[in-house]
């Protein structure tokens, strides 16, 4: 896999969970063919940089090695008032300009809001901060109730642990979803929550990784999804009653089990669409859908695409 930089901008009084965020996503050693992630964090400011949990940040990179990245990161901001220095604002001017994603996660949406860069365009930011962000930008059309919005050159992620959804997403949008997911499973995160958004969604995760009948009944049915599946019949498999099944599955899933299959068709049929060259209509019946209407149909609902072009889209003009 190509090498891809990423610089990362680190400032006096960051949290240090923000910025451990994109370190921990794009420094991920997960395996051989993982993809590879050159990650530099630049200081936006000379000396050393203090953090609000009391300890000092040092680094040899600054906004030249930023400005050189194909991916930059403002992994958060000190506060929403606050204006960035315009030497920040300019190297990302610059890094836009040759190319560069931008990646403003929770607070640093301000940052790249700042930049005019967002002027006319959708973003999102930590729940805290909207009021503030529709006051100085008001050219930005904020949407607060999203993990993160993509506008293809620039990314914005709502707060604190969106930023790990919003960091996948480029790593997805780049590799693809089983690069996103092993990166995922090494952190321990689903891939991907579900969000307002229409954005790439991937299966939840079941809370607690037990034996037990109910995880091997989800089990047994995502292996066997070109069947019809019911909260009767999967009750039944489970040995146990509709009521307690339907508690269970509330408990550890927070959804029905029609939202839970409809999930795991969508990521079937996404990693079908990406990694095979199967036609479109044998995607359909493996997956669940029954026919190629009606993956068209929920495909459309969830991701606001057609799987044709959501093939393109990972795999090159070549699928």
């Amino acid at each position: 896999m190509p090498l891809i930089k990423v610089a990362i901008a680190a400032f006096d009084q960051i949290r240090p969970f923000h910025l451990s965020v994109p370190c921990a996503v794009f420094g991920d050693p997960s395996g051989d063919d993982a993809p590879s992630f050159d990650v530099q964090v630049c200081a936006i400011e000379s000396g050393e940089l203090r953090t609000q949990a009391g300890f000092g940040i040092t680094t040899p990179y600054g906004l030249r090695e930023l400005e050189r990245a194909q991916v930059v990161i403002v992994p958060s901001w000190r506060h929403p008032a606050e204006a960035a220095p315009a030497p920040l604002l300019a190297a990302l001017h610059r890094a836009h300009e040759r190319g560069a994603t931008l990646v403003g996660l929770c607070l640093g949406a301000f940052v790249l809001a700042e930049t005019g860069l967002l002027d006319g365009r959708h973003a999102t930011t930590h729940w805290r901060g909207t009021e503030h962000f529709t006051q100085r930008f008001p050219e930005v059309k904020l949407e607060p109730n999203v993990l993160y919005v993509d506008q293809g050159d620039v990314i914005t992620s709502a707060g604190t642990a969106a930023g790990i959804d919003c960091c996948l997403h480029v790593v997805r949008r780049q590799f693809g979803a089983e690069a996103a997911n092993r990166i995922a499973r090494s952190l321990v995160v689903p891939p991907h929550r579900q969000g307002g958004q229409a954005q790439y969604i991937e299966r939840p995760v079941l809370a607690g990784a037990q034996d037990n009948p109910l995880t091997r009944t989800l089990s047994w049915a995502e292996r066997h999804l070109d069947q019809s599946h019911s909260l009767d019949s999967l009750a039944a498999r489970a040995l146990m009653s509709r009521r307690s099944f339907t508690r269970h599955f509330r408990q550890h899933l927070g959804m029905t089990v029609g939202q839970w299959l409809l999930t795991q068709r969508l990521s079937l049929a996404q990693r079908m669409l990406e990694t095979t060259d199967q036609p479109i209509e044998r995607i359909a019946e493996r997956a669940g859908f029954g026919t190629a209407l009606s993956m068209r149909q929920h495909f459309g609902a969830a991701f606001n695409t057609t799987p044709s072009t959501y093939r393109r889209e990972f795999r090159g003009p070549e699928a």
